[in-house]
């Protein structure tokens, strides 16, 4: 449970300087033995009272002192624990009153009821296994596969964040990805927005239970042996009334200029990174998941709209920084300190940016000019692959530049390949209705897509639903139509992801050597017959070659150049009957001959099955998972922390 600490000169030194990561322990409301402690920061208030289920909602009843930092601060003895409760604000230049909710509530009511409640933290953890071993589950060189979900829309469970927590971990079992990421959780009064216009900061969303539950669901996904990503809005928030816009009757969280401070697309206000209270808000926020839920990663969003001045506008909408530039600087310093305060902390964690321009270093050290993530989804991955696979077969082969491009800045970031919930909402259509041609075509492509994805440098991800072929465009007002899984076309695609995520975990050349060139290596990019084939390895491992039909034409007879002479034998095939393919496999290892293929000295003849994916490795006994990852990941492994740059500021902790 968080404990609050008294307002020493130091913590409030920390916070006005923007280097306070734990406003936790000092804002909000904390039960004692006195009654409830409250802390709220409003520096250009002449009054704050708490008005709150306890008296009636009255103003000047409970009011709060004001201390030189601006935080309003004391104790109620009449409220307690389950107590809604608002921030009445007077402005000390209009006399303008607005009742707010807490910046840094712990918890709230459900929407659309916008009153903060007292909380009470405590639980007894039971992940203790997982929290000390986590390192290996989260390093760069893991086995990690994501399943994206959004809760209210997953499966419909009326016990809440409890259920759940059953239902997706024995989900986990049957797919075997390694990670959960959910979608915002954070409290949001939109439900519309899933979750993506965040107000509550420090509260895990009512509509699914209380804090506790919340501790529950990541407990028991932990002992279950999953990882647990969340999404975290740190670029933009809702103006509603009840909430941090004009929230002392000033900008105070965010710009005052709406050229600054306010964001055309999502019509939200713009944190105003250059502030230093603000900045100790939101990097106190990010710690807060991480410290208090266990959480395994934060997924930051939208990371490019904080980037630059002129994101979405036009000219004449922006302000220039002080050189002239697009690029705003106090975010850049901001995700660089944040970055740094997190893996000073927790070095065993990830921290991951959506974002979707070039900027360079996203996931390079702090030291170096980077911003200091760990991994950066690989947005024009999606966006090629795609484009690639929507076209007819037919003319693939005059486009294979876009499936091959990636290559090229493959390794300038530790990439995320994300097939993301962005993906199949808006019209855009489900995964499988992408593909082109008949039913079985669309099936077959996006098998091929997913063997792709799994075997291609890279962390895969994968919106829920899209894992057995869901039919349906994503609708956040219903759950996911599991009955699709009484059909062998789904269930078989189903299979497959299964077994593709147990092949990463067994293989090394599948995961140790994601971010490095040497993991990988063409063997043909054939435009004749719309094939590619490449190479995974990993020093100690077998290699793994990858060979992609693009077309409905089986290719039998396929010569393929290999680096290992002796047996090869078939690991995974995409056209295997029981993932609902036709059946055309290599059953029997081949071996290979000294015949050149490729630029190397030995070959092997297989068929290739149209529209697939095929894995294939030398016979021969494979190590063991923990071997594969297992020495690969302590928490002083520099690739673990390569996000972490250069040592935290002074002050970070």
């Amino acid at each position: 449970m968080v404990d609050p600490m008294p307002l020493s000169d130091e913590v409030r030194h920390s916070f006005s300087s923007g280097f306070h990561v734990d406003l936790a322990t000092i804002l909000g409301a904390h039960p004692t033995p006195e009654g409830v402690s409250f802390a709220v920061w409003a520096p250009n208030a002449d009054r704050v009272d708490v008005i709150g289920s306890w008296n009636d909602w009255h103003g000047e009843v409970d009011g709060l002192a004001p201390d030189d930092s601006g935080i309003w601060h004391g104790t109620i003895a009449g409220a307690a624990v389950g107590d809604g409760y608002k921030y009445r604000i007077r402005n000390r230049f209009d006399g303008s009153v607005r009742e707010k909710a807490d910046p840094v509530g712990f918890s709230f009511e459900e929407p659309p009821r916008t009153a903060s409640l007292v909380a009470d933290l405590s639980y007894r953890w039971g992940d203790d296994a997982w929290m000390a071993g986590r390192a290996s589950a989260n390093s760069l060189q893991s086995a990690m596969s994501i399943y994206e979900v959004h809760l209210g829309s997953w499966r419909y469970e009326p016990g809440g964040y409890r259920a759940l927590a059953q239902q997706l971990a024995d989900y986990l079992d049957e797919t075997g990805f390694t990670h959960v990421e959910l979608l915002p959780i954070m409290e949001h009064p939109f439900y519309g927005s899933w979750g993506y216009q965040t107000l509550g900061y420090f509260a895990p969303s009512r509509r699914y239970g209380p804090p506790t539950d919340f501790k529950y669901m990541v407990d028991t996904l932990h002992q279950r042996g999953y990882g647990v990503i969340l999404d975290w809005v740190p670029s933009h928030f809702p103006l509603d009334e009840s909430g941090l816009a004009q929230f002392d009757g000033t900008a105070l969280y965010e710009h005052a200029d709406p050229k600054l401070g306010f964001h055309p697309d999502w019509k939200s206000g713009i944190f105003n990174y250059d502030r230093h209270e603000v900045r100790s808000f939101l990097m106190s926020s990010a710690m807060f998941w991480l410290d208090e839920y266990h959480a395994d990663g934060i997924r930051v969003d939208a990371v490019a709209s904080m980037l630059y001045r002129d994101y979405s506008r036009n000219e004449g909408e922006w302000i220039p920084n002080e050189h002239g530039g697009r690029e705003n600087y106090g975010a850049v310093r901001f995700l660089q300190r944040l970055n740094r305060s997190i893996y000073a902390r927790h070095p065993d964690v990830q921290m991951i940016a959506e974002e979707s321009t070039s900027w360079p270093g996203v996931s390079r050290p702090t030291d170096g000019g980077g911003l200091g993530f760990g991994m950066k989804w690989d947005m024009g991955w999606m966006h090629d692959t795609l484009q690639f696979l929507e076209r007819d077969p037919i003319h693939r082969t005059h486009h294979l530049g876009e499936a091959t491009f990636r290559m090229i800045y493959a390794f300038t970031e530790n990439f995320v390949l994300p097939l993301s919930h962005d993906e199949v909402v808006h019209g855009k259509g489900s995964m499988v209705d992408k593909m082109p041609g008949d039913r079985w075509q669309q099936l077959a492509n996006l098998r091929l897509l997913y063997g792709y994805q799994w075997a291609v440098p890279g962390k895969p991800l994968l919106f829920m639903g899209s894992e057995f072929a869901v039919s349906e465009e994503w609708n956040h007002e219903q759950e996911l139509n599991w009955s699709l899984l009484e059909y062998d076309e789904h269930r078989g695609v189903k299979d497959l992801i299964f077994a593709l995520n147990h092949l990463q975990q067994q293989e090394g050349a599948l995961h140790l050597v994601d971010f490095e060139g040497d993991g990988f290596e063409w063997i043909a990019v054939d435009h004749e017959r719309s094939m590619l084939v490449f190479e995974r390895r990993a020093p100690g491992h077998r290699p793994v070659v990858v060979v992609l039909n693009l077309t409905p034409v089986p290719r039998p007879e396929y010569r393929i150049g290999v680096t290992e002479d002796g047996p090869w034998v078939e690991l995974v095939n995409t056209d295997d009957e029981r993932f609902g393919g036709s059946g055309t496999l290599n059953p029997r290892p081949v071996t290979a001959e000294a015949v050149s293929a490729g630029g190397r000295a030995h070959s092997i003849v297989i068929t290739a099955p149209p529209l697939s994916a095929v894995l294939l490795a030398p016979d021969g006994p494979r190590p063991r998972p923990q071997e594969a990852t297992g020495a690969m990941a302590s928490t002083s492994d520099p690739a673990t922390t390569s996000g972490t740059g250069a040592e935290p500021d002074p002050g970070d902790r």
